[in-house]
């Protein structure tokens, strides 16, 4: 997939690290006069003039212990103390811990170090709410770090009061740690959570699968794990918001690249009509591999769901879900209400999108247009092109006038009851470089006999008929639509073709009938003449009749019953796919066989007025020898004619037959077909 277009935040205000003491950071910076790596001394607290004080452990019990609390409450706010201090360790993930005065006593120190968790916890949240607030981590991190420093709002608050209680002299370190345990779990939890987002460099979707992984986790423990379900529900809202512009009016608001969908700007609505994979209706919006699990499996409806807003936008129509049918979309509750509401959102962007194509556009209308003219389905304008622009389109490829054939073309739309139809305009004609069976990559045939000569191609083989489709009907009939109708137009031309020239052939005939030619070369070319042309009717009424018609109704009548875009399309490639299928296009075998047999055809038409012409020359001289050595080589060109023909058509049968047990419409096929040889 092509690369989409990059996402620029903009950067954080260099006051912001230049200038710790506006935001809090100072706190947690070890100080540069630390003298704690002689686990000896401690630093004083920054108001003390005494310079360095005692070790802890000079101090009586009960002394320690009034002090280890008064470090303790200053290590909960992530502030060293003065037998307290924070280290920290810097490799390829950053910790901190904290450590104490060895000589501090040991019941002291083991309490002591039982509350260490919380603060490095408080730190650890404490960062990732600084750091978590640049532009450049997105929306879902800044919400998440403001309800992360809502909660350290709360836990400060507790701190605030265990140190008046402390100061009132009724606060003991069991007690401390007593008071300290229901928050214990919750930012642990929180801090496990926050490393893990950290180390991953976890965005958008990333921190919400994360949370919401967390706290299925923590399901023993129902407080933990309500507090990490209030975290994803503060952190998705600002998802959602992007989340409800897309299903609501179909726009990306997603400043910094967090949704789960992608927009491809570079693919424009015009390459629709130029480009043969039709990539923009399947690539302008594509799914990101980040998805939120709670909407991994309604993830493609979202997508459709913006996609088809955008098309009626694109449109001039400026259609949006109405506002009494929108709902705030929440991801909590038994109901889940969010997926009623993108599925309300869905339903009603499909239904308007069809109804605009189909009632404004004339879709339908627009597709039987295409199948009178690409799928002969009228041809009376054909017949009055084939014979006003035969001599351009017997010409070989590279000397064809596109212009020309342009210019003939519409004048036979405009002479026959073509003119009648206001679309006949978006008409025009193209010439292929290639045959049919080249197209097709089927021209290399292994056998020494090959159908296809490139330097005798003329417009006949390679001449199409190119349809021009506005937006939006051009997401359904794409440049890969219409390249299949040009596929099956081409083999309809050129049978139509060989039909005309044995038409020619047998009117000759016909216009000798007078003629007592009872056992001669004429009366056996008149039977072959015959066996030709019912060969290539039947192959005609099989396409229209058999194939063309049938499919179409079946189009036609799913068409009426859609309730989407997207299946008008899944139902109009079926239609094409099959009619491609049915017209031989995509069994090699059988078409190579049907090329042969009309290249015969065609071989034969074009001698048959020397044949006759020859014969009659005959019939009216004497027998002298040179007549009648004349006479052997028509009679044996002839011959040669009705083995060639009646050898390729015998066989045609097994190929049919083998066929038609993957394919069982090939024996319609065979029974139309092969019934001329039995006449």
């Amino acid at each position: 997939m092509e690369s989409m277009t990059p996402i620029s935040c903009p950067t954080t205000p260099r006051w912001n690290q230049d200038r710790p003491f506006l935001t809090g950071r100072f706190q947690q910076e070890t100080k540069a006069s630390s003298k704690f790596a002689d686990s000896k001394r401690f630093p004083l607290d920054s108001s003390s003039n005494s310079g360095v004080e005692q070790a802890i452990g000079c101090y009586d019990t009960p002394v320690q212990e009034l002090i280890v609390i008064d470090d303790l409450l200053s290590a909960m706010v992530g502030v060293e103390g003065r037998y307290i201090s924070i280290k920290r360790f810097h490799g390829k993930e950053d910790s901190i811990a904290f450590q104490v005065d060895p000589s501090m006593d040991l019941a002291l120190q083991e309490l002591a170090k039982r509350i260490f968790p919380i603060c490095e916890c408080f730190l650890l949240i404490d960062q990732f709410v600084e750091s978590s607030s640049q532009f450049k981590n997105g929306l879902v991190n800044h919400a998440f770090a403001a309800a992360l420093r809502a909660l350290l709002l709360d836990y400060q608050a507790m701190v605030a009061q265990l140190e008046h209680q402390f100061r009132l002299g009724r606060l003991s370190i069991q007690g401390l740690w007593f008071y300290c345990q229901p928050m214990m779990g919750s930012m642990r939890a929180l801090a496990a959570v926050i490393q893990q987002a950290s180390a991953k460099h976890f965005v958008g979707s990333g921190v919400l699968n994360l949370l919401q992984s967390q706290a299925k986790a923590m399901a023993g423990d129902n407080s933990v794990r309500s507090l990490l379900e209030k975290m994803t529900e503060c952190a998705s809202n600002a998802y959602l918001t992007i989340l409800e512009r897309w299903v609501y009016e179909g726009i990306i608001d997603d400043p910094y690249g967090e949704f789960f969908i992608a927009e491809n700007r570079s693919l424009k609505k015009e390459s629709l009509s130029q480009d043969s994979t039709a990539k923009y209706w399947s690539q302008r919006y594509s799914l990101k591999d980040t998805i939120p699990g709670f909407l991994a499996n309604i993830a493609a409806t979202i997508l459709t769901t913006g996609k088809y807003l955008n098309v009626m936008r694109e449109c001039g129509h400026n259609v949006q879900v109405p506002i009494s049918e929108r709902s705030k979309l929440t991801i909590f509750g038994s109901n889940h209400h969010y997926l009623e509401c993108i599925k309300a959102a869905h339903e009603f962007a499909s239904i308007e999108l069809v109804s605009l194509i189909k009632d404004k556009y004339d879709l339908i209308g627009r597709l039987r247009s295409i199948k009178h003219y690409l799928l002969l389905d009228q041809g009376d304008f054909l017949v009055h092109f084939m014979d006003i622009a035969r001599e351009e389109l017997n010409k070989k490829v590279h000397e064809i006038s596109t212009e020309k054939l342009q210019s003939l073309l519409d004048l036979a739309l405009r002479t026959t009851a073509a003119a009648a139809d206001p679309r006949h305009e978006d008409l025009t004609c193209c010439v292929d470089r290639a045959s049919l069976l080249a197209t097709l990559g089927m021209h290399k045939d292994p056998d020494s006999n090959s159908i296809e000569d490139p330097v005798s191609i003329t417009g006949l083989e390679t001449f199409s008929l190119s349809y021009k489709v506005q937006w939006p009907l051009s997401i359904v009939i794409s440049k890969k639509a219409l390249s299949k109708y040009q596929l099956i137009f081409r083999f309809l031309f050129h049978c139509k073709h060989v039909e005309r020239q044995l038409c020619g052939a047998w009117q000759i005939h016909q216009g000798i009938r007078s003629m007592n030619s009872n056992g001669t070369a004429i009366r056996r070319s008149s039977l072959l003449c015959r066996s030709m042309l019912k060969f290539i009717s039947s192959l005609l009424h099989y396409l229209t009749f058999e194939v063309l018609e049938p499919n179409w109704h079946v189009l036609h009548d799913r068409l009426q019953s859609t309730r989407s875009v997207d299946e008008v399309i899944q139902h109009h490639d079926f239609f094409l796919d099959k009619c491609l299928r049915g017209c031989l296009l995509l069994l090699p075998d059988v078409l190579k066989k049907m090329e042969k047999l009309k290249s015969v055809c065609l071989q034969y038409a074009a001698a048959t007025q020397w044949l006759i012409a020859s014969s009659i020359d005959i019939n009216s001289q004497s027998h002298t020898q040179k007549t009648m050595i004349r006479d052997a080589t028509v009679t044996e060109s002839i011959f040669n004619f009705e083995r060639e023909f009646n050898s390729e058509l015998q066989s045609l049968g097994p190929v049919l037959s083998k066929g038609s047990q993957a394919e069982p419409y090939l024996t319609h096929l065979s029974q139309w077909i092969l019934g001329v040889s039995k006449e």
